[in-house]
Parts: C-alpha cells; sequence; structure tokens
C-alpha cells in the first residue's frame, strides 16, 4: 500500500495531472505524469464555468512524489478492477521514489491490463514512466514540415 502522503484522493488533484501532464501510453497502461510547478490550471466547475486552481504547491526538499490510479468498468468487473489496481498499486510503490519531488502521476489502466501478467504490467509501466519522463523531441505540425521542405 502506498503511504497516505503518496497517494492521491481528490478529483481536482487527478484532473490536474491529466490536463496538464505528460501522457504515454505503454501496452496495457497509460501514465500521465504532471512534474511539480506553481502553474494555474483550468477546471471546468459545476456549472460549467472555468475555475483556475494551483496545480500543485510549491515544491519543498521533503515534498514526495504522489500517484493515483483510475481502472474503469471496461477492465472488468469489481474482482477484476481490484487485482489490477493491486497489481499497479504495488508496481508503482516500487518506482515512486525515482520520480522527481512533487510530481504526481496518474496511472489508467486499459482493459488489456485484467489479462497482462504481473511482469508484463512491469514492464508497461517501466516503458511508459521512461517515455513520459523523457524530453520532448522538437515536434512540428504537418504544415511546417511542408514549409520547411518547400512543399507548401
Amino acid at each position: 500500500m502506498l503511504a497516505a502522503a503518496q497517494r492521491l484522493r481528490r478529483s481536482s488533484d487527478f484532473a490536474v495531472a491529466i490536463r496538464a501532464g505528460r501522457r504515454a501510453a505503454r501496452g496495457s497502461v497509460v501514465v500521465h505524469l504532471h512534474l511539480a510547478s506553481t502553474e494555474t490550471v483550468g477546471v471546468e466547475g459545476t456549472e460549467g464555468s472555468v475555475q483556475q486552481h494551483e496545480a500543485i504547491e510549491p515544491v519543498h526538499a521533503a515534498v514526495a512524489a504522489r500517484a493515483g490510479f483510475v481502472v474503469s468498468k471496461a477492465v472488468g468487473n469489481a474482482v477484476v478492477r481490484n487485482r489490477v489496481r493491486r497489481r499497479l498499486r504495488h508496481l508503482v510503490r516500487e518506482r515512486l521514489d525515482a520520480l522527481p519531488a512533487g510530481a504526481t502521476l496518474v496511472v489508467r489502466a486499459q482493459p488489456g491490463a485484467a489479462r497482462a501478467t504481473y511482469p508484463q504490467l512491469g514492464l508497461d509501466l517501466d516503458a511508459a514512466l521512461r517515455a513520459a519522463v523523457a524530453p520532448r523531441a522538437g515536434r512540428q505540425s504537418d504544415g511546417a514540415k511542408r514549409r520547411r521542405d518547400g512543399a507548401g
């Protein structure tokens, strides 16, 4: 089990990680990783209005990385979902210290996670975390590529 300080509980914490974080999908898991900052992110309110929330409190050296899990009914019935959640929680607990301090991680299980073995889930999680943490290569839109190549 994750320590209380390492768990995401509020829906606003999940929303910040999903909307403002980097997403990487590998195999049967999708990870959303939001590195700590003091940026504000718009989160839709109950009446459709956009409210500004502070993404994460300013980082101090003692702030640990936190994690939350999303396992939908598409994965399986309650027994299967809880088994997948327990496996993911155990895998993330071993890897949480490797994340930057103050990072927020949301792990979303895909339907294939129900059939994946424990070692396969670990490999998928490792690959997704590497992709989410790695710096992005300079991406260009198709229009920018065409202009650069002289085609448009």
